[in-house]
């Protein structure tokens, strides 16, 4: 049997696969198996931020799966405790919880929510705020938080404690923020919502309020973290420490995992026997998250907000396109007569990689795509949009 054979036969049909059938592929660039080179904007969602086989993460890797792939979590391993200790320097956070993915960092992200209203406001302060159009993962908890009404069907029932404001409208979080709330979730980037930025002075008021009223700020930075937008982590563009942060996807740059970071408030909200995970922080997946984030410096960081003005600018210019949104490498376009997912179709054919979020083309290459493969594929682009 072909590989489409086999996996239509024996893989869930939860995804609507593109046709070609992948098989390696080196930085930006990804074969099929008849050896067609693809130019890729997608870096896997958001996860590859260093491109596919990345010559130093892949070291960091094999060096670590050589001395020790897993132990328990009731053991110390050194790649664990050097990543927890790194991200809380470069963030102001103080503990990090390790997971496997952005959904288990995100349930985490809740119990801490939870917990910390349970023991500072009483048993009745449970309520999570989130916005419309939000997604927070799939699992039962995760997928009641997504503020998407097209998520909460077939699965019933739903998972209690969750309130649905619209985005960029604080009155709209006002009204909801009673003695019953514990925390406000927000992407600053809603991701598969449409790629779309939440306003500062929105951000900076939720902020305030929580402040005010010993509500934890909760953010998830599962797409937009790890130097998606041009920051470590995308809150630090809106002048806004979190309570807690919950991150995924390329913090691991191609292994699965998770982090849920805990700020001053929550530090100590968990405590031995509270949460476990049997995988979360396995020491593979540590060795070369630690590798990513020693590479996410400043000149890094500038040269994707540069990449990204770049998209921008050429986008903007073309006819068929409404508007681009987003912020660095993490950016949705919208068009003006054409489908999204027809343009996603025709850019594979011409040997480009892209996503669609909503009714918007997604691109979000790796970090360090350079410059001539990423001029290439948005000529390519235009091209489709404009035809």
């Amino acid at each position: 049997m072909q590989i489409k054979e086999i996996d239509k036969t024996y893989v869930a049909n939860t995804y609507d696969r593109y046709d070609p059938v992948f098989v390696s592929g080196k930085g930006s660039l990804v074969y099929d198996d008849t050896g067609k080179a693809y130019i890729d904007l997608a870096a896997g969602i958001a996860v590859n931020c260093f491109g596919i086989a990345d010559d130093a993460w892949i070291k960091a890797v094999t060096e670590q799966l050589g001395k020790l792939q897993h132990l328990c979590n009731k053991y110390y391993t050194a790649p664990q405790a050097i990543l927890a200790q790194k991200l809380c320097e470069r963030t102001g956070m103080k503990k990090a919880f390790f997971a496997n993915s952005g959904a288990e960092a995100n349930e985490c992200l809740i119990k801490v929510a939870r917990k910390y209203g349970h023991e500072h406001h009483g048993a009745d302060c449970s309520n999570i705020i989130t916005l419309k159009n939000s997604f927070h993962g799939r699992t039962m908890a995760t997928l009641t938080a997504c503020g998407q009404d097209s998520m909460h069907t077939d699965f019933g029932p739903f998972v209690p404690g969750f309130l649905y404001a619209d985005a960029n409208d604080f009155a709209s979080v006002e009204a909801l923020a009673d003695d019953s709330v514990c925390g406000v979730l927000m992407e600053m980037v809603q991701g598969e919502g449409g790629v779309n930025a939440l306003d500062a002075d929105f951000v900076q008021a939720v902020a305030a309020l929580c402040k005010k009223k010993d509500i934890l700020l909760l953010v998830d930075e599962v797409q937009t973290g790890n130097g998606r937008t041009g920051k470590l982590y995308a809150y630090m563009h809106f002048g806004v420490q979190p309570d807690v942060v919950s991150t995924a996807k390329g913090i691991g740059g191609g292994l699965p995992l998770g982090v849920c970071m805990m700020g001053e408030k929550t530090a100590d909200t968990l405590t031995a026997g509270t949460h476990g995970s049997t995988f979360g922080g396995n020491p593979v997946c540590c060795a070369g998250a630690v590798n990513i984030l020693d590479r996410l410096d400043d000149a890094l960081l500038s040269d994707v907000t540069r990449k990204g003005d770049f998209i921008r600018r050429e986008l903007l210019s073309c006819k068929g396109v409404a508007g681009v949104s987003g912020m660095g490498l993490m950016i949705g376009v919208s068009l003006t007569d054409k489908k999204a997912a027809d343009v996603a179709h025709a850019c594979l054919d011409a040997g480009v990689m892209v996503m669609t979020a909503k009714d918007k083309i997604r691109i979000l290459p790796a970090l360090n795509i350079p410059d001539e493969l990423l001029s290439k594929a948005i000529d390519i682009m235009k091209g489709i949009i404009e035809a």
